[in-house]
């Protein structure tokens, strides 16, 4: 399915997509939350359960894009952005989610769908795009810095008992 022969690609997702976006949203929170920081950007920031319901509501809102990446026109990957209009007026683009299975990395796919969020922010007047990477997670913010987005805030954290 991953050989040199397959094709990626990305397309808005569809309802017809929630049960195979649920699921890889699991798979994406249950990777997450297991780096540095991820517990609590699980609790704060993460999707929550029941993932379908959210991702079904973001398919229809004309404020959120909910993409597909496919490899030979399999689903294996997905991305969420949405516009936050700011205090000033002005709108930001925001990338909640962005993930591909591990056998679908490092050939294109996170690519094509982070273009697709990033064409649908533009067309939406944003000012610019943001979105997050967990502390020591090089390849996220190496990919993420290959678009362009640079670190503009660092979130430090104490827990308490």
């Amino acid at each position: 399915m991953t050989g040199p022969a397959a094709e990626e690609g990305c397309r808005p997702a569809e309802p017809g997509d929630l049960d195979r976006l649920a699921a890889l949203a699991e798979q994406a929170v249950t990777e997450l939350e297991q780096g540095r920081g991820g517990a609590v950007w699980a609790r704060h920031l993460g999707r929550q359960a029941p993932y379908a319901e959210d991702l079904a509501n973001e398919i229809v809102d004309p404020d959120h894009r909910v993409v597909v990446g496919t490899l030979d026109g399999d689903v294996l990957g997905y991305g969420v952005a949405h516009v936050e209009v700011l205090r000033d007026g002005g709108r930001l683009g925001v990338v909640t989610d962005l993930y591909a299975e591990p056998e679908a990395r490092e050939v294109g796919l996170g690519e094509a769908m982070m273009s697709s969020l990033i064409d649908w922010c533009t067309e939406r007047g944003c000012f610019g795009v943001d979105s997050l990477a967990l502390p020591g997670d090089r390849h996220t913010k190496n990919f993420f810095e290959s678009f362009g987005l640079v670190a503009r805030a660092l979130v430090v954290h104490r827990p308490l008992p």
